[in-house]
């Protein structure tokens, strides 16, 4: 019950993610949130008003002019704990930006001074306009906290980015701006996150990898965000980077090596939810090959030859500092906990995070995950099918009871402070 007693107004907007809502507001209520629905008139012809009032904690409101009370807009603003409005159209951006109040939600926006998580979602030739992120800087100056959207299938099966974020993370929003649901166990503690598949370089054109999305990465990169951490973020992924982590954009297996390794001693938890490539080509040729190029046998077959990349986790685990956490990943098809606790012991980890890619929704791609924690110290931990947030927040949860084992106590920092980063907060490698 992370939001008891608090009273969340959540605002949904016509666009077609607003069936999502329904989810966010079960999951507000489950938090303990008093939730009070407002619908605009677009809205409407997505989602119907009963769901919501069946759901919620009052009735629907819609308009301005249909409650007894004469400024509902004001006594709603005026009572908020917090504003949320998910979906957000480019049309309500606008018009909160510019503070035109046409209807009651965007007169409750107006009259509030409660905090207020908007949750953009829109095609993606919407979402990259510059009008609609101008609004959104605008926005992001008077305080507002903005939970960006994911890529992924759009409305008439389109793919990009303005899918709005999952029901989960955006509570996840709601509790860290209120400042409940998330313990603060990380703060000050440096975490460093992988994320995402490396590609392997054939030609200019061609490229080895593998089908990591890097969501999970990026979703522990949040939960650690979230506790307080102090988080680097190294990247093949183009997801939107949460707020507040450095961000380290690589391609390759070496660029991520590059990127990792002389960070690494300044960090206190290392997660490698990266799915870094075992192999590469031997040689990368300088023009796009040809066909007759890449047939070397008489039958025509292509022969591209392979060599191993560096495993810079065994680097990690050799040269691990007193009181450091260092967890990886462990993808698999057979063999779960036997494959990954062999490749916990190789590479002197404490933690790996183990999923069969093979089952339904687990792993690469999905949205979802289900992992088993396989630890050091003999103790597994399953964690059955749920989002990736869920899944981060298991992982950080053994860090910190790890981290708290080593110091018999509330673990702290004591790192050095970090390096200045670029304005926009991110390198390139």
């Amino acid at each position: 019950m992370s939001l008891a007693g608090r009273r969340i107004v959540l605002g949904v907007t016509g666009g077609i993610a607003a069936y999502k809502a329904v989810e966010v507001c079960r999951r507000l209520i489950d938090a303990g949130a008093h939730v009070v629905p407002v619908l605009t008139e677009g809205a409407t012809h997505f989602v119907g008003e009963t769901t919501f009032s069946a759901l919620a904690s009052e009735p629907v409101q819609t308009s301005l002019w249909h409650e007894a009370s004469p400024i509902p807009h004001t006594r709603l603003g005026q009572t908020a704990d917090l504003v949320l409005v998910a979906p957000a159209t480019s049309r309500l951006l606008a018009a909160y930006a510019m503070g035109y109040s046409d209807d009651l939600l965007t007169a409750t926006l107006v009259a509030t001074r409660a905090p207020v998580v908007v949750c953009p979602a829109m095609h993606t030739e919407m979402w990259e306009h510059p009008a609609v992120q101008a609004n959104l800087e605008t926005l992001r100056s008077r305080g507002v906290v903005v939970v960006p959207p994911a890529e992924g299938r759009l409305a008439g099966g389109d793919v990009g980015t303005g899918r709005l974020a999952e029901p989960a993370d955006i509570v996840a929003a709601v509790e860290q701006v209120l400042g409940t649901g998330t313990a603060r166990d990380l703060e000050g503690a440096r975490v460093l996150v992988t994320a995402g598949g490396t590609r392997e370089a054939i030609d200019p054109v061609r490229v080895i990898t593998n089908r990591s999305s890097g969501k999970q990465g990026y979703a522990i990169a949040a939960e650690a965000l979230a506790r307080g951490a102090r988080v680097t973020l190294v990247t093949t992924a183009s997801l939107p980077a949460p707020a507040g982590a450095e961000v380290v954009a690589v391609v390759s297996a070496a660029d991520m090596e590059a990127a990792v390794v002389p960070r690494a001693g300044d960090h206190d938890v290392i997660v490698m939810a990266a799915a870094v490539a075992d192999f590469r080509p031997a040689a990368v040729a300088d023009h796009k090959l040809k066909k007759h190029e890449l047939a070397a046998a008489t039958d025509g077959a292509p022969v591209i030859v392979l060599e191993p990349t560096h495993d810079f986790l065994v680097d990690l685990g050799r040269e691990k500092r007193p009181g450091q956490v260092l967890v990886g990943f462990a993808a698999e098809t057979t063999d779960l906990v036997a494959n990954a606790r062999t490749k916990l012991e190789r590479k002197n980890l404490d933690l790996i995070v183990a999923n069969d890619v093979s089952a339904p929704g687990v792993g690469f791609e999905h949205d979802t995950n289900a992992v088993v924690l396989v630890r050091a110290d003999g103790v597994d931990q399953d964690v059955p099918l749920t989002d990736k947030r869920s899944v981060a927040r298991a992982v950080l949860d053994a860090v910190v009871a790890m981290r708290t084992t080593s110091t018999g106590d509330q673990p702290t920092s004591g790192r050095p402070e970090p390096r200045p980063t670029s304005p926009a907060g991110k390198e390139h490698v």
